[in-house]
C-alpha cells in the first residue's frame, strides 16, 4: 500500500513536472514568436514612416502599403491575396458570382477599349451593344487612356443605376450613344445542359460559387426526369474551382449518403475537418464520364478526384491542374478582406493532389514541383492505383494538337476577332449554330482579310536558328557562311499564305466559334464546340464499349 501511495506521489510530481516543462516551452515559443512579430512590426512601422516623409518624390501611401502588402503574400502562395476596399467587388463576384454591371466583356486592342462580348441576357446585350463596338466614352467622358480594370470600376455599378456609352460601330459609319440600365449581373455556374443524343446528358460547370450544387442538381433532375437521360457527361474542362462546400454537395449527388467525400489538414486544429455526403443522393447507380484538363483546379479536383477514388465514374482528358490547398477569407480593418490558404486537402484515397510545394522554393525562388521521389500511391475504392502529387490523372487521355503558330498570332492580333466583327455587319443570321460551318469561299475571304492586316508570327524553328545564329557568331563560324545563313532563315521564315492552307482546319474551328459567339452568345458557342470536339467523342465510344471494364474491381489470386 505505501509503495503504491508513493508510486503514485512520484507520479504525480512527474506530472507536475511535466505539465510545467510543456507550459514553459510552449510560452517560451509563443514569446520568442511574439517578439519576432513585434520587432520585425516596429522595423516596417518605422521604415514606411521614413519613406513618406523623406523620399525625394510624393508617395502614395496606400500604393505603397498595396505594393507592400501583395510582395509579401505572393512569396507564400499565388492563392493568398489581399482585397483592399477598392476590390470587394471583385471578391464577391468570385464567391457569389454576382456583380452590379452591364453585363459584358471588355478588352484592349491596340489603343482601344473594344466590347468584346456582351453577355446574353443582361443590360448590355438588350440595349445593343455589340462585340467589336468601339469605346469612346463613358457618361461623357472619354476612355483614352484608361486600363481595362479601371473601365471596369467605372461600368460596374448599383442595380438600376443608367450608364451612356458611346461607341463607334466598325464597318457602320456611325457613333452611337447607348444607354444601359446597370443589372445585378450573375454568371450561372451551368451555363448549358441539354440531350446529346436519346440517352446521353451533357451539363458544362464553369465555376462553384454558392449556386453550382443548385445548378447542376436542377439540370441533372431535368435531363433525368424529363428527358430520359441514362448517362452523363460532366464537363469540368477549364474550371478552376471556388466553394469547397458546393464541391462537396456536388460529389454527394452521386455517391451515398454517410460517404467521406473530402478532408482538410492545416495547421490550426479547427481546420482538421473531415466533410460527409450529408444528404440522399440524386442517382448512384448512372454511367458518368468527367471531362478535365489542364484549367480543371481546385474544386473541380476535389470532384473529378472523388467520382475518380470511388470509382463512380470515369474520368477523361488530361492532367488536371493539381491545386490541392484550401483558403479561407478573414474580414480586416477599414472594410477590407485578406483570402489566405490555411490547409491542404485530401481526397477519399487519402492522396493530396497539390503539385507545386511553395513552403520550399529554389535559389531563384521559384516553385518546383513535387518531386518524383516523394510521390506516393493510392488505391480507389475498387483497387485501381492513383497517385497524389501530380494533380487528377484521367483515366483515359485524350490529347489535342497543339495550336499552330499562325493560329496563335491571328488570336494574339485579333485577327480572327475583327474579321467576325465584320461577318456579323454583313450577315443578319446564321444557320442552326450546332452545325454552323465556313464554306471555302467564306474562309478564302478571311485569307484574303488576314493578308491585309499586319500581324506577327514565328516558329520554334526560327527561335532556335536565332540562337543558332548567335552560338554560331560567338564561336566565329558565321563569318564566310553569312550566305548560307541567309538562305536557310528565307526557307524556315513563316510564310503567310501557305500556313493559312496549311492550318486552314484549327483557324477555321476558332473562326466559326467566334462568329457563332456573335449571333447565339455563349450556349451557341457550347453547341458548335460540341459538334466537333474529341473529348465527347472520347466518351461516347466508352459508354459504348469499356466502360465497365475500367471502373472493373481488381482482383489478386
Amino acid at each position: 500500500m505505501n509503495i503504491l501511495y508513493s508510486f503514485l506521489k512520484k507520479s504525480k510530481r512527474l506530472l507536475v513536472l511535466g505539465s510545467v516543462i510543456l507550459v514553459m516551452f510552449v510560452s517560451s515559443a509563443f514569446v520568442n514568436n511574439y517578439f519576432e512579430i513585434s520587432k520585425n512590426m516596429e522595423i516596417f512601422t518605422s521604415l514606411y514612416r521614413e519613406l513618406n516623409i523623406y523620399y525625394v518624390d510624393e508617395t502614395q501611401p496606400g500604393g505603397l502599403m498595396k505594393t507592400g502588402i501583395d510582395a509579401m503574400l505572393r512569396s507564400l502562395d499565388p492563392y493568398t491575396v489581399y482585397y483592399p476596399e477598392s476590390k470587394i467587388e471583385d471578391y464577391r463576384f468570385m464567391t457569389t458570382g454576382h456583380y452590379g454591371g452591364i453585363g459584358a466583356i471588355v478588352q484592349q486592342i491596340n489603343d482601344e477599349i473594344v466590347i468584346a462580348e456582351p453577355q446574353e441576357g443582361f443590360s448590355a446585350q438588350k440595349a445593343g451593344l455589340q462585340a467589336g463596338d468601339v469605346v469612346l466614352k463613358i457618361d461623357g467622358q472619354e476612355v483614352g487612356g484608361r486600363t481595362i480594370p479601371e473601365l471596369g470600376e467605372i461600368l460596374k455599378g448599383q442595380a438600376g443605376t443608367e450608364v451612356t456609352i458611346t461607341v463607334r460601330r466598325p464597318y457602320v459609319d456611325q457613333i452611337l450613344d447607348i444607354k444601359v440600365v446597370r443589372d445585378d449581373v450573375k454568371i450561372p455556374d451551368v451555363p448549358f445542359y441539354a440531350m446529346l443524343d436519346d440517352k446521353t446528358g451533357y451539363i458544362k460547370l464553369t465555376g462553384f460559387t454558392r449556386t453550382a450544387s443548385s445548378d447542376v442538381r436542377n439540370a441533372f433532375k431535368d435531363l433525368k426526369d424529363k428527358q430520359g437521360m441514362q448517362q452523363l457527361i460532366f464537363d469540368l474542362r477549364g474550371n478552376g474551382g471556388g466553394l469547397l462546400a458546393e464541391s462537396v454537395n456536388i460529389v454527394n449527388f452521386f455517391v451515398p449518403k454517410g460517404s467521406e467525400i473530402v478532408s482538410t489538414k492545416g495547421k490550426l486544429e479547427e481546420w482538421n475537418r473531415t466533410h460527409m455526403a450529408l444528404n440522399e443522393p440524386l442517382d448512384t447507380n448512372i454511367p458518368i464520364v468527367v471531362l478535365i484538363d489542364g484549367g480543371s483546379a481546385s474544386a473541380s479536383e476535389i470532384v473529378s478526384g472523388a467520382i475518380q477514388d470511388f470509382d463512380r465514374g470515369v474520368l477523361i482528358g488530361s492532367l488536371s491542374y493539381g491545386k490541392g490547398l484550401v483558403q479561407q477569407t478573414k474580414d480586416l480593418a477599414y472594410n477590407t478582406k485578406l483570402k489566405l490558404t490555411v490547409a491542404k486537402y485530401y481526397i477519399p484515397s487519402g492522396r493530396c493532389i497539390q503539385k507545386l510545394d511553395y513552403s520550399h522554393r529554389n535559389e531563384f525562388g521559384e516553385v518546383d514541383a513535387v518531386p518524383d521521389s516523394l510521390i506516393k500511391a493510392f488505391t480507389t475504392l475498387g483497387g485501381r492505383t492513383v497517385q497524389d502529387g501530380r494533380g487528377i490523372m484521367p483515366d483515359i487521355e485524350v490529347t489535342l494538337d497543339e495550336a499552330s503558330n499562325i493560329l496563335k498570332g491571328l488570336v494574339l492580333n485579333h485577327v480572327i476577332f475583327d474579321f467576325a466583327t465584320k461577318y456579323h455587319h454583313d450577315h443578319d443570321s446564321i444557320a442552326d449554330p450546332a452545325s454552323f460551318r465556313l464554306t471555302e469561299q467564306e474562309y478564302k475571304a478571311f485569307e484574303e482579310f488576314a493578308l491585309s492586316r499586319s500581324f506577327e508570327y514565328n516558329s520554334a524553328t526560327e527561335r532556335y536558328f536565332e540562337k543558332l545564329k548567335e552560338m554560331a557568331m560567338a564561336e566565329k563560324y558565321y563569318d564566310g557562311s553569312e550566305a548560307q545563313f541567309e538562305a536557310l532563315q528565307k526557307s524556315i521564315a513563316p510564310e503567310k499564305s501557305r500556313d493559312l492552307q496549311k492550318f486552314s482546319d484549327q483557324i477555321k474551328r476558332e473562326l466559326e466559334l467566334e462568329i457563332v459567339l456573335r449571333y447565339t452568345y455563349q450556349t451557341g458557342k457550347i453547341r458548335n464546340a460540341l459538334s466537333n470536339d474529341p473529348f465527347v467523342d472520347e466518351a461516347m465510344s466508352v459508354f459504348n464499349t469499356s466502360y465497365k471494364d475500367i471502373l472493373k474491381p481488381v482482383t489478386t489470386d
